[in-house]
Formats: C-alpha cells, sequence, structure tokens
C-alpha cells in the first residue's frame, strides 16, 4: 500500500533550528526564543505573520526540542469540544509524568471570545504551553485575557535568498524532497520562482512540485515557471487584514510627506494586489481635504474628477486618473488646517451641550418670533464697511469666541491667513472684549 501524499512543504520541514529559513530576528543565537526551545524552557506564545513563514514549523520545533507531546487545533474546523478533548489528553499527560504538551491553535484569530477563554484556565495552571499561529494582528483579534497570557512574536516574510535556499534544498534532497535525481534548474530561475513566492515559502514549494512534475525532461526552466505561477503570484494583500490597511497608510503618509514617487508605488502595490481603485479614490479624496484643504482647493475637484473617470470608464483608464490625482496632492501645498478646526469644533460642540443660539441670529419669519425679538440688532454684513461686521460674535454667549481656524503660511492659506489677521484686528479695534482677544 503507498503512503498517502504529502505536500512538499511538508516532506522538507526543517527538523532543527539552525535549519529554519529567515525569522533571525527572533532566532539568532543570543534572541530569547531560541535560547528559550534551545534549553527546553519554554513558555506560551503566539506567533504573527503572514502565510508561509514558518509558523507551524516553529511550534513543531518547540515539541520536538522540548520532548512534549504535539496537539494541533484549526480554529476553522474546531470547536469547544475539540478543546476539551485536547486539555484531557493533557491531563493525562501531565498526571501520569510523561511531560509538557504543546497545544499548537492555528488561524487562532478565527476562535470567538468564548473559544479564546477556554483556554485560560489551562495556560494559567500549566495543563498546556499554547502556541498560537494567526495572519492577522493580535491586538485586534484575540482578546485581552489571552494575550496578556501570551508572548508576541512577529515573523517577516522571507527574503528571496532565503527562500531560494528552500528551493536549492529541496532539488538536492531527492528523498525527502521531489524524489527526482535528474532535476535541473538554473540558478537565475531559482531566485525567480523565490521572488514569485512573494515571502510565502509553501507557495514557493508547491511551484516547484508542479513544476517538478511537468518537467519530462527533468529540466525546469523559466518559461515552464512562468506557466505554472501564471494566476498565482499575486502580492500580499488581503482586504480587511493588516496588509491592507498598512498599505493604504503607506499610500496615505507618502502623500503627506509629499513624495509622489513611494505615493505611486503604494498605489500599485494596492492595484496589483487586487484592491478595488474605488476604495483608493474615496481615500485620496480624504486626503485632499485633511492634509491639502484649503492650502490648494484645487486638490479636492482633481481627486473627486478621478473618482468619477475611475467609475465612468473603470480599468485601467481609471487607475491613470487615479495617479494623477495620487501626483498632485504629493507635490500640493500641505495644510491640516480644516482638519484640525473641524476636529477642534466638533469636541466643543459634543462638550458644550445644547447651548441656546444668540437671539440676535436667530431666524425671524413671523410676527411673533420679531416679538421674541428673534434677529433683533443682528448686523447684516453687505451693508457694513468692507461687508464685515467688526467686532460681532456668533457664538452662544456662554463659549465666547474660541478659535479653531489657523491657517498655515503655505499655498493659498498664506492669503487666508492675512486676511483673517486683518479682520481680527477690526474685530479688536471694534470691540476689545470681542474676538480678537479670546
Amino acid at each position: 500500500m503507498k503512503d498517502s501524499y504529502q505536500p512538499l512543504a511538508e516532506r522538507i520541514r526543517p527538523a532543527t533550528l539552525d535549519e529554519v529559513a529567515g525569522q533571525r530576528h527572533i532566532l539568532g543565537n543570543q534572541k530569547p526564543l531560541y535560547i528559550a526551545i534551545d534549553c527546553g524552557q519554554i513558555h506560551s506564545m503566539v506567533f504573527w505573520g503572514p502565510p508561509g513563514t514558518g509558523k507551524t514549523t516553529l511550534a513543531k520545533l518547540l515539541a520536538d526540542y522540548c520532548d512534549a507531546a504535539f496537539i494541533s487545533l484549526s480554529a476553522v474546523l474546531s470547536g469547544v469540544k475539540d478543546i476539551r478533548r485536547a486539555v484531557e489528553t493533557a491531563k493525562v499527560r501531565q498526571a501520569a509524568n510523561q511531560g509538557k504538551t504543546v497545544l499548537f491553535v492555528d488561524e487562532v484569530h478565527r476562535f470567538n471570545k468564548a473559544q479564546q477563554d477556554a483556554f485560560l484556565p489551562h495556560i494559567e495552571d500549566g495543563t498546556v504551553i499554547f502556541v498560537g499561529a494567526t495572519t492577522e494582528n493580535p491586538s485586534f483579534e484575540l482578546n485581552n485575557a489571552l494575550l496578556s497570557r501570551l508572548r508576541v512574536y512577529v515573523l517577516q516574510p522571507l527574503s528571496v535568498d532565503d527562500i531560494a535556499g528552500l528551493i536549492a534544498r529541496a532539488l538536492k534532497d531527492a528523498i525527502n524532497g521531489l524524489g527526482k535525481l535528474n532535476l535541473e534548474m538554473q540558478v537565475d530561475d531559482i531566485e525567480f520562482l523565490a521572488d514569485m513566492a512573494d515571502g510565502d515559502a509553501r507557495r514557493a514549494l508547491t511551484f516547484l512540485e508542479i513544476a517538478a512534475d511537468l518537467a519530462e525532461d527533468g529540466r525546469i526552466t523559466r518559461e515552464l515557471i512562468s506557466e505554472v505561477v501564471a494566476g498565482g503570484a499575486v502580492r500580499r494583500f488581503d482586504k480587511g487584514g493588516d496588509a491592507f490597511y498598512d498599505q493604504i497608510s503607506a499610500l496615505h503618509k507618502s502623500v503627506r510627506g509629499s513624495d509622489p514617487d513611494a505615493a505611486l508605488y503604494w498605489f500599485c502595490r494596492m492595484v496589483d494586489g487586487g484592491c478595488d481603485p474605488v476604495y483608493i479614490a474615496r481615500r485620496v479624496v480624504r486626503m485632499a481635504s485633511e492634509d491639502i484643504g484649503n492650502a490648494d482647493p484645487r486638490a479636492l475637484q482633481i481627486s473627486l474628477d478621478a473618482w468619477q473617470v475611475q467609475q465612468r470608464l473603470g480599468s485601467p483608464e481609471g487607475e491613470l486618473a487615479i495617479a494623477q490625482a495620487i501626483v498632485y496632492l504629493s507635490v500640493a501645498a500641505k495644510s491640516n488646517a480644516v482638519y484640525t478646526a473641524f476636529n477642534q469644533a466638533m469636541a466643543a460642540a459634543k462638550q458644550s451641550g445644547s447651548l441656546e443660539v444668540p437671539l440676535h441670529l436667530k431666524n425671524a419669519p413671523t410676527r411673533l418670533m420679531k416679538a421674541l425679538r428673534h434677529g433683533k440688532e443682528y448686523r447684516y454684513a453687505h451693508d457694513e464697511t468692507g461687508a464685515y461686521a467688526a467686532g460681532e460674535n456668533y457664538f452662544p454667549g456662554e463659549l465666547g469666541s474660541p478659535s479653531f481656524y489657523h491657517p498655515v503660511d503655505r499655498g493659498l492659506e498664506i492669503k487666508i491667513r492675512e486676511k483673517l489677521a486683518k479682520l481680527r484686528l477690526l474685530d479688536r479695534q471694534a470691540d476689545p472684549r470681542g474676538k480678537g482677544e479670546q
């Protein structure tokens, strides 16, 4: 009877810490995790990183180095009953002095709060050494009670060199690897395949295994690799996940930092990863108001135009219009004065409660309202010198005259700032106790 099939990634899984590809920032000789594993003194933890970076491998090595039993659960397929069954197994081993138990939970972020809470007492009393694996930010996806009992280790995407080394090892290892003695692959083609894997070792080895099966003459060529990875080499991007929010954050900060090249790069990264360009267009409109504002009001219109082009024409014309808007925003004069003023005004509105509109500002469309002095003593600005009612106060009396909007000395706001300075001077001259003194 033939042995059941195992993927290549499983067949050549590292057996020692020194064989693990990458992650030197946590597995270097003097790093705490390496020392803990090497000494067999491990603790409960969670590995956070992209797919194919070695989370499962490290969990298994933890158990091997500590002579511990290894129990694996998938949060996608398991429930509370499976957790209880695993814990009971660990308790039996503990009672019989048979050693420690590593309880590995893959995709732990998919467990709900009640399921996560089920682990707490057994981590506390040492029944299990809990090891979780997640591609999502533990700060958001794990509840505080569980997270407080774990140390988080961040795993990084593997470099091209790291993955190229794995591919080379698989090609040489005829017994545990591809099982073919006559496979040939040029160094440049190995690096090409490693690059297509985008930091994911499992993806690289899956592509390699398929290519090896298709290589009738034993030669894995660039053309063959290209055929295998076609449609499967999408860059890391997970809508709603950390990669999504990190990349839109990088785009926004590049625009704010006036770097059009970096902004275009992150825009293209997101589009290449499958992000809906309409979402990016919406965010660009936000950038126009938040970071450019009245320093260059054209930025908002250009952003709105790009959004409309994307909706009307689709790809690729729409993406080009969005790129144009992104470049314009990147090189435009910057001001967050409106954004800051809006936030301060909103805070003041929430904190001050339901203050009455001053009588002179109230509407007076009826005789009764006029009798109640609504609109009485209101100064119509167009009848004033320069169309400005110097010294007038438009706030509720209880607030005085707070100042929220402070134009910067960049772009059009230079002129706005000069104009407001002149108007405030008129206020002080008309009424020393008015808004100019606040």
